[in-house]
């Protein structure tokens, strides 16, 4: 017997939105307000100032504005719009790729994620390409990156990492050199062997090769790329198997050899100073973390030599790097990002310096995965400045390797979420906070997703938990987790998680979280991240009243959205959740009681949230808190008898309800004035009356009158409707053998038996329902069962709001048994009813056709809808319920 007239969502009020609001220092954030967005006439807008509106947006919001009118539809097509797509947080297949092909004809660059999106890339149709970069490409396969090469000749820049790419081989690599004569960049990550087959194929057909990268391999031909004699920037970065003597050798007669990379190698000594001393254009030799080197290398070595720079984990990376800019003093040679700023820097160095970051962003990654404990030190003393550094880069990629370097570095021990406080308190001083939130706010999802999963692991220390939050944190990873994005939205809902440990702005958090939950899309991430956790821990043992409110509101609105989603499965699931809320029901702040209340409300409408809630208590509580809260808000009385309502689907439940005197605030709160609270009141006295001793405490307790107003004088129809029910369960007989001989009260001085209780009652009922009645309809659907006859009857008489109800099959079949009963008045009620729980379009309508069926009723509906001595509404009724159910089963056929 689910009733589920509405599921109640705790939507934040005034109080609530100081929770989320009181994040900001300055109210006047930049931000469009709502009444300059509305009195702005957008069509006005210039075209290139819009295309510019355009470019901000990500491509899924770019669609949407572009289907707004014609207008917009031109200028979101526009050429330059379209010149890059990062694809990485989108499903791309060979259909979306077809889907995209038109647009795609000055597609310049493309990020994307996986094999079945490389598969799909030639489906694009994009012949113009010029930079391809790839992440997580350890499936992709030498037939697919072949025909990429093959029908892209354009290619300047491919990228593949930086995860290992084990499926591809030599082959592959002398495809690309054959088809892509243009290459400038090719870095790829993990192939097992580069012959010298391939490089000297290079080295012949990419004669504008300049940058080369062959990282994380077990075997490169290192005398085969002294032939790429056009490349000036080299990374064997993770690359093992490599003869150092001969290498050494060859390398630095390169005639054009500025930057190389040979971090995470067993170079020796011997041959870092070959190439340091014998290179003749080399500009920069980076060595970081090679083990063999550091052994032998001489603390007093020098790390500059003739305008060459050799970078290690012992020197001074930021005071190296900023002796390659003149211009840079001694007070600016610690930061490595000035050179960006520099006017007078030539077009050489500045592309020194990109490499230089490329480089670096690639080895902290690589180093924060693996954590090696020799590195503490240098994460401390200069790894974490570099990471803060490499965040204010201009490359993206750059950027997002930076944030998820500093997510990953942080975190010491997952499993136990775990962080180093001494790295994130680094991370805090030198800004990095700050620039993670502003990395946050980009209209890019890729830097979105990292920031906002480094906000979230730097936030488990609790100091930095209280910097994000006193700067503005919260409000942005609100924003975060309300993205279409699933990836942007979990990492936020998990920072909104983590803020909620600290004492001082546990409240702010939790009420984020529970604004979050009450978004149907966003509810899943608030779970997925950890939020039902994190919200539980909250509730059960946080002693500040507000935390709990904002708890407990939190877990409500998960659980109503039952429909659509798990999360109200999570809740019940989490150790200790249901016990927390049904302790919380009791507690002196009336917030607290209203939004547990609700949480318990919403997840009755679960089958086995109903029994666990009777299990932990929840009866016994809800009845109390019904009992004691008749001088209370209308929020709290509505939310109280909502629970019990959802409580008493369940026979057990319902029986044990009536035992505890729950049926006494019941009739209290069905006294109500106001109308949510008096039906849902109606609600659980229908429920309640089901069983004869619950509906023999209604008639004793003096919930006949209050049934009969609601009945005769509501305004809610459904109120109106569940009273005539529950007053049809009352005096269907099955009461009356239980029902006492002596008089009964029915008002504060009057007296009444049975019998006259029940036709007063009755008269009401049918009151109810020739209220619904328009006679000239009526009459029309007596002598015709055409469509459009009995169409307008049902249309007159639907209450909409009875689709949301479920009867279980024992309903069902007392309804139909009511068909039968000697009252006239029983007869056309149930027949009412039955006719709005099988209207098409409702809810329930379906299960409630087949449960019909079951029971036998088209041949009963048959007999009354025949039947001489039946009242007109009855019969008319009784032929809608078999269109129903006729329209039903053809439905269900189809």
């Amino acid at each position: 017997m689910t009733r589920r007239v509405r599921r109640k969502l705790a939507h934040s009020k005034e109080k609530n939105k100081e929770i989320v609001g009181s994040n900001s220092e300055n109210p006047d954030d930049g931000c469009l307000r709502s009444s300059t967005i509305c009195d702005f006439d957008w069509m006005a807008l210039p075209d290139d100032t819009a295309i510019q509106l355009f470019s901000y947006l990500n491509y899924r919001d770019r669609a949407s504005l572009s289907a707004t009118c014609r207008t917009f539809r031109l200028l979101g097509s526009s050429p330059c719009l379209w010149d890059s797509l990062d694809l990485r947080y989108h499903k791309f297949d060979i259909a979306a790729a077809q889907s995209l092909s038109s647009r795609s004809k000055n597609l310049r660059k493309l990020r994307f994620l996986g094999a079945e999106s490389a598969d799909a890339i030639i489906s694009l149709e994009a012949r113009d390409l010029r930079e391809i970069s790839g992440d997580f490409c350890r499936d992709i396969t030498d037939a697919t990156l072949s025909m990429i090469a093959a029908r892209h000749e354009m290619l300047e820049c491919l990228q593949l990492g930086p995860d290992v790419c084990e499926r591809i081989t030599s082959f592959a690599i002398r495809v690309i050199a054959l088809c892509c004569p243009k290459l400038k960049r090719l870095q790829i990550s993990g192939v097992k062997e580069v012959t010298g087959e391939a490089i000297n194929a290079l080295a012949k057909h990419c004669r504008q090769l300049v940058e080369v990268a062959f990282m994380e391999s077990n075997s490169v031909d290192e005398l085969a790329l002294g032939n790429l004699t056009s490349v000036q920037f080299l990374s064997l970065a993770g690359t093992k198997n490599l003869k150092w003597n001969s290498a050494s050798c060859v390398w630095s007669k390169l005639p054009k050899l500025v930057g190389l990379d040979v971090s995470r190698t067993d170079i020796t000594f011997s041959s870092v100073m070959r190439l340091f001393l014998s290179s003749q254009y080399l500009k920069v030799l980076v060595a970081l973390n090679c083990p063999v080197f550091e052994a032998e290398v001489d603390n007093h070595m020098t790390y500059n030599h003739k305008g060459k720079i050799l970078l290690t984990v012992f020197n001074d990376i930021f005071k190296a790097v900023g002796s390659l800019f003149v211009d840079i003093t001694e007070n600016e040679s610690n930061n490595l990002s000035y050179w960006r700023k520099v006017s007078s820097i030539d077009r050489s160095m500045d592309v020194i310096a990109t490499w230089i970051e490329w480089i670096f962003s690639h080895f902290l990654l690589r180093i924060a995965e693996n954590n090696p404990k020799e590195l503490d030190a240098f994460w401390i003393k200069q790894g974490a400045a570099l990471l803060l550094d490499l965040l204010q880069s201009s490359q993206e990629d750059v950027q997002e390797r930076a944030a998820n370097s500093i997510a990953t570095f942080v975190v010491i021990d997952d499993e136990n979420a775990t962080v180093d406080s001494r790295r994130a308190e680094v991370v805090m001083q030198n800004g990095g906070i700050q620039l993670l939130l502003d990395l946050a706010r980009s209209c890019q999802e890729g830097l979105q997703s990292e920031a906002a999963k480094a906000i979230a692991n730097l936030s488990v220390d609790s100091n930095v938990a209280k910097a994000v939050a006193d700067i503005g944190g919260i409000n942005i990873l609100v924003g975060l987790a309300r993205s279409v994005n699933r990836l942007v939205a979990e990492e936020a809902a998990g920072g909104l998680w983590n803020l909620s440990v600290g004492e001082e702005h546990k409240e702010r958090a939790a009420g984020a979280l529970a604004n979050l939950a009450a978004d149907d899309s966003c509810s899943m991430e608030v779970a997925v991240a950890g939020g039902v956790h994190a919200l539980v821990m909250l509730a059960r043992s946080c002693k500040f009243e507000g935390v709990q409110e904002q708890a407990a509101r939190a877990l409500a609105n998960l659980a109503a959205h039952g429909d659509n989603n798990n999360d109200n499965a999570a809740v019940r699931r989490e150790a200790g959740a249901l016990e927390a809320l049904v302790q919380l029901t009791s507690s002196q702040h009336e917030g607290v009681r209203q939004e547990a209340a609700g949480a318990l409300w919403n997840l009755s409408f679960d089958d086995k949230n109903r029994e666990a809630i009777a299990a932990a208590g929840g009866i016994t509580a809800l009845v109390s808190l019904a009992q004691s809260c008749s001088n209370s808000s209308q929020s709290l009385q509505e939310r109280a008898a909502g629970a019990l309502w959802g409580l008493s689907v369940s026979e057990a439940n319902s029986i044990a309800i009536g035992q505890e005197g729950g049926v006494a605030p019941l009739i209290v709160l069905a006294c109500s004035d106001i109308a949510d609270v008096h039906e849902t009141a109606a609600g659980a006295l229908w429920n309640l009356a089901f069983y004869p001793t619950n509906a023999l405490r209604i008639v004793e307790g003096g919930g006949v009158p209050a049934l009969i107003h609601l009945c005769s004088s509501s305004v809610s129809k459904m109120a109106r409707l569940m009273a005539a029910l529950a007053l049809a369960y009352v005096f269907d007989q099955r009461t009356e053998e239980f029902a006492p001989g002596g008089p009964l009260s029915v008002g504060t001085s009057k007296t009444m038996n049975f019998d006259e209780i029940k036709r007063v009652a009755l008269k009401k009922i049918e009151a109810f329902v020739l209220s619904f009645s328009v006679p000239r309809n009526f009459a029309a659907a007596m002598v015709s069962s055409a469509p459009k006859a009995l169409g307008q009857v049902a249309e007159a008489v639907r209450i909409p709001e009875a689709g949301h109800l479920r009867c279980s099959a024992a309903e069902i079949g007392r309804f139909v048994a009511m068909l039968r009963n000697p009252s006239s008045i029983l007869k056309a009620c149930s027949a009412f009813a039955l006719l709005q729980f099988t209207i098409p379009g409702g809810r329930h309508a379906l299960h409630h056709a087949s449960l019909l069926q079951n029971a036998g009723a088209p041949r009963v509906l048959r007999a009354a809808a025949a039947a001489t001595t039946a009242p007109i509404e009855a019969k008319v009724f009784a032929k809608i319920i078999l269109r129903n159910l006729e329209h039903h089963h053809l439905e269900a056929l189809n």
